[in-house]
């Protein structure tokens, strides 16, 4: 039976390997956190207003014909 020489510590199938899949996985984890970072910066200064809905109550009814014209596939 031949045994299996080829196996090295230090090859791309060793540590080396692993090491470079951990830099990989981390830079990519900075990447992903550095952007969430970033939108939650920009989304701060530009946040949602609910003064048109809030400000009047004739703008939301609870029984309206309008609601029949309300299509869900358009959400």
């Amino acid at each position: 039976m031949a045994e299996n020489t080829s196996r090295g510590l230090f090859k791309l199938n060793g540590i080396t390997g692993m090491l470079i899949a951990t830099a990989l996985l981390l830079s990519i984890l900075a990447f992903l956190l550095t952007n969430a970072i970033a939108v939650e910066k920009r989304e701060a200064k530009h946040f949602y207003d609910p003064a048109p809905i809030v400000s009047s109550v004739d703008n939301v009814k609870m029984i309206s014909k309008d609601n029949a014209k309300y299509d869900l596939s358009k959400r």
